[in-house]
């Protein structure tokens, strides 16, 4: 029969409850501040972190086209990218050739269609776009899926931004309960503490005696209560600061814009 190498726990027994091979050192931690380490091939201090750099890179692009003054043009640029990344799917499947990797994780083309059908939910809900061309934009988005990726992926944006826009829209009441309210201003601090924490978590509480299904609710409970002790007293400050310094500067920048002689 074929074994599963599992890494192995060289302080078993001796009061180690972190997760094997889930560890990283201070090196790579302060790396990981970066939100780039994996272009440094720094291991991740929590599994999800990969996706920060994606999100990142995003957020870097975005701004990029706001100040070239291009967000007018952002149906074109986002169709420019739909066709990089078909052409890195032709050339691998039909000519199997792999273009620049780095090329297609800069601009992060995996992911793109989904950030552009965000996009088109949100211009078409927000009523200041062009539903037209969002409409036509959104159903490229879900074509590229389909072609590059599955059916079943192109299914789900499909549906995901018909839910997205319901909501903008107002139309999914459920969504106004308290109880989903509290989890979704939780839930981007939730998804960046539960990994590791959740894992050590349980692992402390099995070799404590605890039932397994127990410790997951345990370890479930604890996460909760640190993501909404983080949100409440450090990511919702930050926002709130983050914010206002920003309305202070762009309120002494036309300030003193009108002051300045003609």
């Amino acid at each position: 029969a074929e074994q599963q190498h599992q890494p192995v726990d060289h302080q078993e027994g001796r009061g180690n409850h972190w997760v094997p091979g889930k560890t990283v050192g201070v090196g790579a931690a302060l790396v990981n501040l970066s939100m780039v380490q994996g272009f440094f091939n720094v291991p991740h201090v929590d599994g999800v972190y990969w996706t920060l750099e994606v999100e990142l890179l995003f957020y870097a692009w975005a701004l990029l086209t706001f100040k070239l003054g291009w967000l007018s043009r952002v149906h074109g640029l986002l169709a420019l990218l739909f066709v990089l990344r078909l052409a890195y799917f032709g050339f691998e499947q039909f000519a199997h050739v792999s273009l620049p990797y780095f090329a297609y994780r800069l601009l992060i083309l995996q992911f793109i269609p989904w950030f552009a059908a965000g996009i088109m939910v949100f211009r078409l809900a927000s009523g200041a776009g062009t539903p037209r061309r969002d409409l036509a934009l959104l159903g490229a988005a879900v074509a590229v899926l389909a072609i590059v990726d599955s059916v079943g992926l192109a299914a789900l944006a499909a549906a995901c931004a018909l839910l997205m826009w319901a909501a903008v829209r107002g139309s999914l009441k459920l969504l106004a309960h308290p109880v989903l309210v509290w989890l979704g201003a939780i839930s981007y601090t939730l998804y960046l503490l539960h990994e590791n924490i959740g894992w050590a978590l349980i692992r402390r509480a099995e070799q404590a005696g605890v039932e397994a299904h127990l410790a997951i609710v345990l370890a479930l409970a604890v996460s909760l209560l640190l993501a909404t002790a983080l949100t409440r007293w450090v990511e919702q400050p930050a926002m709130r600061w983050i914010r206002q310094t920003y309305k202070t500067r762009q309120q002494a920048s036309r300030g003193g814009v009108a002051a300045s002689p003609h």
